[in-house]
């Protein structure tokens, strides 16, 4: 049995390759194909997007890899999840580039997914994406379990939401426990999931 990859904090000059991953990772997914539907243009601009949101949490949590950077997960923490005013002010020039004529639908989008967010404090995993080239490993599974391990030792709960059904099963693994659907008109459902701290 191969041991599992080590985690560590992403270095700030690593925030290209992870970008590269995300967007490999979140190719087919429904939120993005709903944002961005034109499949020709969608990896340049989900990589834009993620590269404003890793450059934003950064500041509000902690960003997860391996060694090989073949996996990134984004951890904001406590009560550092909301989007805020000087947050908008930073992402509206990116978010045009990411988002063009689909920016009005990826801010309702959002406005949905804050509105459906628990205020109770937690730790936030708002990305997590593996290269589909080593899919499989444990990458993932690492990723969630370094902070799951510190939500346990702290005594906080973790919430995520889920955008594919399939994938509630696999957080299931971990501890997490859908809570409801966040639904948007004409577009993607997303899947709510909270986890209690657990004894250690």
């Amino acid at each position: 049995m191969a041991p599992s990859p080590h985690v560590r904090a992403l270095m700030l000059d690593e925030i290209p390759v992870a970008c590269d991953v995300l967007a490999r990772s979140f190719w087919d997914d429904p939120v993005q194909i709903y944002l961005h539907p034109n499949p020709r243009s969608r990896y340049q601009r989900t990589r834009i997007e993620f590269r404003m949101a890793i450059q934003t949490d950064w500041r509000k949590g902690v960003v997860y890899t391996t060694d090989d950077l073949s996996g990134v997960a984004v951890w904001c923490a406590p009560n550092r999840w909301r989007t805020t005013r000087s947050d908008v002010l930073r992402q509206i020039v990116p978010g045009i580039r990411a988002f063009g004529t689909r920016l009005r639908a990826g801010m309702e989008l959002m406005q949905r997914i804050e509105a459906a967010h628990p205020d109770e404090p937690h730790w936030y995993l708002a990305l997590i994406g593996t290269d589909p080239g080593r899919t499989g490993r444990g990458v993932g599974g690492a990723l969630i379990e370094a902070m799951l391990d510190r939500c346990d030792r702290e005594g906080l709960p973790a919430y995520l939401e889920s955008s594919k059904i399939e994938n509630v099963a696999y957080y299931r693994r971990f501890g997490f426990e859908q809570t409801g659907e966040i639904l948007t008109e004409g577009g993607p459902t997303l899947w709510p999931m909270w986890r209690e701290p657990h004894a250690r």
